[in-house]
C-alpha cells in the first residue's frame, strides 16, 4: 500500500537510502518497500550523489555519520545543485541537538534518530513526500501559467503588428484622404495601438525572464556610448514638454561593464523615458558616477516625487504607482530583472516634491 498522499500522478514515489551500514540498509529497505515505495540504496555519499544524478528521487533517507563525505556534506551538495527540483532530506542521526542543529542549517527538512521507530520512520517519510508533492505541483501550475501567459502574448502581438501597419497606412494617405476629425480619431487609434503593443512587448519580456527562458548574450559594454544613444533618442520627447535632458559624463567614471548591450539599452530607456514622463518642468540629469567597484548610473528627474508606500512596492509586477499616468507597472519589474540578471542593483531615492533618483549598480570590468 501506498501511503504517499496529495501525489496527482498517482507514480510509485521513489525514495533513495543512504547508509554505510548494509544492516541498516537492509532495515530501512524492507520497512519502505513493504509500503509500496520504490527504493535505490547508496552506501556513501559519492555514490549517491551520483545515483541522484541519474535519477532524481521523491526523497532522500540520508545517515549523518559516513566515511569519506559525510551527511552534512551530501546535504549541502544537493542543495547547490540548482539543476535539481526540490528534494527533501530526512537525516538519520544518532547524536545530540547540535548535530540537528547542523543538518538542518545545511539544508535537511527533518531527521530522526537512531534506532528508527517504524512508525516514525514512515510517519515522517509521509509527511515530506506530502512537502513534495505539494511543491511540485505549485512549480507545475506556475509553468502552466507562465507557458500560457507567454503564448498569449505571443500570439496577441500579431493582430496588434497587423493593426500597427494598416493605421500607418491610413495616416500616410494611401488608402485615401480623411477628414480633419477622421485623422484626428485615426491618430489617437494609432497611439493607443502602439502603446499596447509596447505593454504586450514588455509582458512577454517579463516572463521569459521569469521563467528561465531569457538568453542574455554578454560582451563588452561602454555605457558612455550607450547612454549618449539612449539620451539622443529620447531628446525629442525632452522637448515636446520643454524639458532640459543634460546628460553628465564624469571623467573618471569608468562606462566599461559585461552584459547584453541591448538588455541594457531596453533598462536605461525605460528609466529615463519615465522621468520624461513624470516631470512637468525642469530637467532630467543622467549621471555616470565614479565608484570603486561599480559603474553607477543615476537618472535624477524634478518630478513631484513618490511617495514612501509606493517606493516599496516600485519594483513589483502589476504594482503601478498613485501617480495619474502610472501604466502597467511592468516596466520598473522588467528594469529589475535585467539589472539583477547583470549582478546587479537599482535603487530609488525620492520624497515628495523633491523628485526621484533611480541609481543602477552594475559591475565595472
Amino acid at each position: 500500500m501506498n501511503h504517499s498522499l496529495g501525489n496527482l500522478s498517482n507514480k510509485t514515489d521513489h525514495i533513495l537510502v543512504v547508509d554505510d551500514s548494509p544492516d541498516n540498509l537492509f532495515l530501512v529497505q524492507t520497512i519502505l518497500e513493504e509500503e509500496g515505495y520504490h527504493i535505490t540504496l547508496a552506501e556513501d555519499g559519492r555514490t549517491a550523489l551520483n545515483s541522484i544524478e541519474q535519477s532524481s528521487p521523491d526523497l532522500v533517507l540520508l545517515d549523518v555519520m559516513m566515511p569519506g563525505m559525510d551527511g552534512y556534506e551530501v546535504t549541502q551538495r544537493i542543495r547547490k545543485n540548482q539543476q535539481l527540483p526540490f528534494i527533501p532530506i530526512l537525516l538519520i542521526t544518532a547524536y545530540d541537538q547540535p548535530s540537528v542543529v547542523q543538518g538542518l542549517d545545511t539544508g535537511a527538512d527533518d531527521f530522526i534518530r537512531k534506532p528508527v521507530e517504524v512508525d516514525e520512520l514512515l510517519a515522517r517519510v509521509r509527511s515530506l513526500l506530502r512537502l513534495k508533492h505539494s511543491v511540485d505541483e505549485r512549480d507545475q501550475i506556475a509553468r502552466q501559467r507562465e507557458d500560457f501567459v507567454s503564448r498569449l502574448t505571443h500570439d496577441l502581438r500579431t493582430p496588434l503588428v497587423a493593426a500597427d501597419r494598416m493605421l500607418s497606412l491610413f495616416q500616410q494617405g494611401a488608402l485615401g484622404e480623411q477628414s480633419p476629425p477622421m485623422a484626428e480619431a485615426i491618430s489617437t487609434m494609432a497611439r493607443s495601438n502602439r502603446n499596447l503593443l509596447a505593454m504586450v512587448n514588455t509582458l512577454l519580456e517579463v516572463y521569459r525572464y521569469e521563467a528561465g527562458r531569457k538568453s542574455l548574450i554578454f560582451s563588452p559594454v561602454d555605457l558612455r556610448e550607450l547612454l549618449k544613444e539612449v539620451v539622443q533618442e529620447l531628446s525629442p520627447l525632452a522637448d515636446e514638454k520643454t524639458l532640459a535632458l543634460k546628460l553628465n559624463l564624469e571623467g573618471q567614471a569608468s562606462g566599461k561593464v559585461v552584459g547584453d548591450r541591448l538588455e541594457l539599452h531596453r533598462v536605461f530607456t525605460n528609466l529615463i523615458g519615465n522621468a520624461i514622463k513624470f516631470t512637468e518642468a525642469g530637467s532630467i540629469e543622467v549621471n555616470l558616477k565614479p565608484d570603486s567597484s561599480w559603474v553607477v548610473v543615476e537618472v535624477k528627474d524634478t518630478g513631484p516625487g513618490i511617495t514612501p508606500e509606493d517606493q516599496s512596492m516600485l519594483f513589483e509586477r502589476f504594482r503601478p504607482g498613485s501617480h495619474k499616468r502610472s501604466g502597467s507597472g511592468l516596466g520598473l519589474h522588467l528594469s529589475r530583472r535585467i539589472v539583477e540578471a547583470h549582478q546587479g542593483k537599482i535603487e530609488v531615492r525620492s520624497a515628495l516634491g523633491q523628485g526621484s533618483s533611480f541609481i543602477v549598480y552594475l559591475a565595472a570590468q
